[in-house]
């Protein structure tokens, strides 16, 4: 199921990020590294030809046919700042899949989607409308997977992205294509099966 199959990842820069609440005094943006660059090198394996990094927070930016190698270069070139305009990266990420799809150039088993964030967004009922309509114009369940792996203890943070992961279809949603882990949890799995549970769910 991780073959053929195109990755996007999509990196939380917003200033909560800067936040120390992690073991050894560390902030939430320099603790996610590690496990984040983890991920990169394992989305590699699975997507050779490169990945998309998008890193957000007010704004979004977007880098096209990454190696791991330049992911880490992403972090040195960004800090957190500004808010958490998640529905419009995330906008940005599934139009690009669906446009890609349309002119024949996805891969034959679809895209995955790893979203590292740490809090709620500016727009709550905006990330559910994306997810909706991602999962409406979907023909298969597995080909479009998105998968929350937050950082931080934010109670909040971790009801909305559970609600995403369990409510969907209760709402409007054609498939259930949300997974959502938290950082701390990822360690209990291996980084292959981080990304099965994604696309499984």
């Amino acid at each position: 199921m991780l073959d053929q199959r195109d990755c996007t990842l999509i990196i939380d820069k917003s200033g909560s990020m800067s936040i120390k609440d992690q073991p050894g005094g560390r902030s939430r943006w320099s603790s996610m590294q590690e496990s984040t660059l983890a991920l990169a090198s394992k989305c590699e394996e699975v997507d050779p030809d490169g990945i998309t990094v998008y890193t957000f927070s007010g704004r979004f930016k977007r880098y096209d046919n990454v190696t791991s190698s330049k992911v880490r270069q992403i972090f040195l070139e960004n800090e957190p700042l500004g808010g958490t305009d998640l529905a419009g990266v995330l906008q940005d990420a599934v139009n690009g899949y669906f446009q890609r799809k349309a002119a024949g150039q996805t891969k034959p088993n679809g895209e995955i989607i790893l979203v590292v964030t740490d809090g709620e967004p500016d727009d709550r009922k905006a990330v559910m409308r994306v997810i909706i309509e991602a999962s409406r114009r979907m023909e298969k369940d597995e080909e479009l997977a998105i998968s929350f792996i937050q950082i931080g203890n934010d109670a909040e943070a971790t009801r909305f992205l559970k609600a995403l992961d369990d409510e969907m279809q209760t709402v409007g949603a054609k498939f259930d294509i949300v997974d959502t882990i938290t950082i701390q949890d990822m360690e209990n799995y291996t980084l292959t099966e981080v990304l099965l549970n994604a696309i499984a769910d």
